[in-house]
């Protein structure tokens, strides 16, 4: 399935898996390119930048993953915080990378827009969460269970009902041989 279809099967809908999230998307094109951007020039020479940057660009993911699979929407908020912030961070250290002329200003532009469209895509996902009812899968979770056990409870008294019906002469006993 093409970005673009799964893009429209996911609207209105909740994502099941922190892959399907446009947020986690943008995060995954941005460590591409910034991983990218550090294996070319002299840039790759300059191990501590480029570790750092790397390592800010992976946080940007990883809090997204990690948020997504907290199971609450106070957890995700936190880690999505978190991972605006990296974003703030990569933003810095392109500006290093740049200030040294380890990439060009073109290149430097593209990158932080990038930036700047990540992080305001997980803004607008922050504030979208910030004013859902929604709590999470992991409160999500006891009541799913607690419907399940309900409905076995419902299917056992009709059983226990037909067979009474059937004992009382209301249903034909099975005939005897």
């Amino acid at each position: 399935m093409r970005k673009g279809e799964r893009q429209e099967r996911m609207k209105g809908k909740a994502a099941e898996t922190f892959e399907e999230l446009l947020i986690y998307q943008r995060a995954r094109e941005l460590t591409n390119a910034i991983y990218a951007a550090c294996r070319s020039g002299s840039f790759h020479r300059d191990a501590g930048l480029v570790d750092q940057i790397r390592r800010a660009s992976v946080s940007i993911m990883s809090n997204i993953a990690e948020g997504f699979e907290r199971g609450s929407k106070t957890e995700f908020l936190q880690f999505l915080f978190i991972a605006k912030g990296s974003c703030g961070e990569v933003r810095a250290q392109l500006q290093v990378a740049t200030d040294q002329e380890y990439i060009p200003p073109q290149e430097y532009l593209r990158l932080n827009e990038l930036c700047r469209r990540t992080s305001g895509t997980i803004s607008n996902f922050i504030a979208h969460l910030q004013g859902s009812d929604y709590q999470g899968e992991k409160f999500a979770r006891p009541r799913q269970l607690s419907e399940l056990t309900s409905e076995k409870r419902r299917e056992a008294l009709r059983a226990t009902q037909l067979i009474n019906i059937q004992n009382a002469g209301g249903g034909k006993p099975p005939a005897e041989e």
